[in-house]
């Protein structure tokens, strides 16, 4: 029942990755390539009717952590508090910035909460790759010093940096050179999906400034994806063991760079919603990669003192993990036709819905 939930919490976060990823990218392009107020109305537009709902995933993944895996609930709550509370303020701006853009028709105004909108958008999805970065890269559970477990064995706090920015120092920080890295690889990705969503939702005059754009952000994305792959080496020195003793998984591998291939073709493709495909075998084929190049652990110890956070070590009880079944069944058919019912309302293009105007 560990592998089941696992699965299942691993889907929701590759749902919420996809759905709200392109909201963040939207904000990304409303940021730095929204010049007339036309161009920031219809990527508003494009997503106003949703990113509501796709916030609704992240919520979902929480509430599965809790039930599932109490114990890397407790502990990663605590141990990334700080960043946490970040991530939740940004949330909030970001909310604010889409609802009260139009409560007042102000030059003044509408500016400013235009940029809560975007540098919202673009802190979530530094942090979010920063976030992974974490998980990769592992945490000192115990917070072991001098080879002395100091606290419970799941137990771990990390500061916002370190003084020496490294990722292999013995106090380590949420920000470092390594996770900083996958935060530039996740925004960078993130403006690709949301620069397709809003292609493939709208009839923009933007649409082919975007195709030029996801075009050039995608050379440094496969320069960067590379990068990464070389640089996880000094995190993990065997970081592809489990891809080589079940190669089945270098499926997720392929979907990546076939999510990045397609991706190169996006001037010429006769359908808007192709680039959006390309950029979500991207996004779920890289996550699910990382989530199988760490299996099973779900928060690996940095110190030798504590094993690392498995999805057998932090799950609940064998009774609890089958009585939720049934609900989570019912559940995920109510939330299947709650999506399905939306997505055909606001099917096509979504130029003229105007979203948030008063």
């Amino acid at each position: 029942m560990e592998f089941f939930w696992y699965v299942v919490l691993m889907g929701i976060l590759a749902v919420y990755l996809v759905l709200d990823g392109y909201d963040f990218g939207a904000g990304i392009i409303h940021l730095f390539f929204a010049e007339t107020e036309r161009d920031k109305k219809v990527i508003v537009n494009s997503i106003g009717p949703f990113w509501d709902a796709n916030e609704v995933w992240l919520i979902a993944a929480g509430g599965v952590l809790f039930f599932a895996f109490p114990t890397l609930y407790a502990s990663s709550f605590s141990g990334f508090y700080l960043p946490l509370i970040m991530i939740l303020w940004l949330l909030i701006f970001r909310a604010i910035g889409l609802e009260m853009r139009g409560q007042i028709h102000n030059h003044m105004w509408e500016a400013i909460w235009d940029k809560a909108f975007g540098i919202a958008s673009l802190l979530l999805a530094l942090f979010f790759g920063i976030a992974l970065g974490n998980i990769v890269r592992g945490v000192n559970l115990g917070m072991v010093q001098n080879g002395v477990s100091t606290q419970e064995a799941h137990y771990f706090f990390l500061p916002l940096w370190n003084p020496t920015f490294s990722p292999q120092a013995n106090e380590l920080g949420i920000i470092d050179w390594f996770t900083l890295f996958l935060g530039i690889v996740s925004v960078v990705a993130l403006t690709i999906h949301g620069a397709n969503w809003i292609v493939y939702k709208t009839n923009s005059a933007l649409n082919p400034k975007l195709k030029k754009v996801v075009f050039a952000l995608n050379i440094v994305l496969l320069v960067l994806v590379c990068i990464s792959l070389q640089i996880w080496h000094f995190i993990e020195p065997k970081p592809f063991h489990n891809f080589v003793e079940n190669p089945i998984l270098w499926f997720f591998p392929l979907m990546t760079f076939v999510g990045i291939a397609g991706l190169f073709k996006v001037r010429s493709f006769k359908k808007d919603g192709h680039g959006f495909l390309f950029s979500t075998l991207f996004l779920v084929g890289g996550f699910a990669s990382t989530a199988v190049s760490i299996f099973p652990n779900v928060l690996p110890s940095t110190n030798k003192v504590n094993p690392s956070l498995t999805i057998y070590n932090t799950a609940a009880h064998e009774y609890g993990l089958n009585a939720g079944l049934s609900w989570f069944f019912i559940a995920l058919f109510l939330v299947i036709v709650y999506f399905v019912i939306q997505y055909r309302v606001f099917s096509g293009k979504m130029d003229d819905v105007g979203y948030g105007e008063h």
